[in-house]
């Protein structure tokens, strides 16, 4: 199966919006946990965002109430809608799905996926 490709990041100043796509295998599509974690320059990754096969969603608290993911299930693609972004979101933002039979938690994400993209960059200026 193929890894997923993200789309959608570049430059904004601070509080404006930016819309991630990613493109998630046929193969594993709505099979597995599906989220996005970020990684800024010289720091550890972060979980961001997931969404469950069942359609339960879980935030970091960094981004609650500022991003919304959701998934399109014609197109098999994930998404992750940004709103009110800080300087503090610049980071490499990353798709991926989680291991079968793991949490499906923004907490950790990145420890238990399986499968993760390139990543598409987004910076937020002050």
């Amino acid at each position: 199966q193929g890894r997923p490709v993200e789309s959608g990041g570049g430059s904004v100043q601070a509080g404006g919006s930016l819309r991630l796509s990613c493109e998630v295998s046929a193969a594993t599509y709505g099979k597995l946990c599906m989220g996005w974690y970020r990684q800024a320059p010289g720091q550890e990754p972060e979980g961001v965002a997931t969404l469950g096969t069942e359609g339960t969603t879980t935030y970091a608290d960094s981004v609650k109430g500022r991003f919304t993911i959701s998934k399109d299930n014609a197109k098999k693609s994930l998404y992750l809608q940004m709103n009110s972004l800080k300087p503090e979101d610049t980071a490499m933002y990353y798709c991926a799905t989680v291991r079968p039979y793991y949490t499906c938690s923004a907490d950790d994400i990145y420890k238990r996926t399986n499968s993760w993209g390139r990543g598409t960059e987004v910076t937020v200026s002050s």
